[in-house]
């Protein structure tokens, strides 16, 4: 029988979509005074990969992920959805957000996304969240799942993720020798 252990340390990374650059300017704002300074952030890309938002935010939206400096615990992400939600929250007008913000983190094997919606392939964290593997890493790159959104497997999201990648496997490398 294998012994018991603590949540590992993983990076929190969140994928943010606005059409509005001053609230995404400040809705990073919020996420770096709870998560502490980013470390790495995308190239900012057209959300084009799907119409899904643009009833609810609007035409010409834009996509960028950013990660975050310190290590989470693996286990905190479902606090962490519910936080971002907030922030949502916090821009919305009329009921209709104005940006999202989607929170996940990277281990060394693969990608996990927040959702507040349960599907066949998410399992139960907390708090009414699910996780999703969305991406794992195979012979070093990130494999695409059949559920994977095409964002995700985009140039701009591979660039991010490779880097956030190695700077997580620096970070825990660090880590352990300490």
């Amino acid at each position: 029988m294998g012994a018991i252990g603590t949540a590992n340390r993983v990076k929190l990374f969140c994928g943010i979509i606005s059409a509005d650059e001053e609230i995404t300017k400040q809705a990073l704002e919020k996420l770096e005074e709870k998560f502490g300074k980013a470390d790495i952030k995308s190239e900012i890309i057209p959300f084009d990969f799907t119409s899904y938002y643009n009833l609810e935010m609007g035409e010409n939206l834009k996509r960028f992920w950013v990660s975050f400096g310190a290590l989470i615990f693996a286990d905190e992400l479902a606090g962490i959805k519910v936080f971002t939600n907030s922030v949502e929250d916090s821009f919305a007008v009329n009921n209709k957000r104005r940006v999202n913000i989607d929170p996940g983190y990277m281990n060394p094997a693969n990608v996990i996304l927040a959702s507040t919606k349960d599907f066949s392939h998410r399992i139960y964290l907390s708090k009414g969240i699910y996780g999703e593997i969305t991406l794992i890493y195979k012979k070093e790159d990130f494999t695409k799942l059949p559920w994977s959104y095409p964002d995700y497997t985009s140039q701009a999201a591979k660039k991010f993720l490779l880097e956030a990648r190695a700077k997580l496997m620096e970070q825990l490398k660090t880590a352990e020798k300490r």
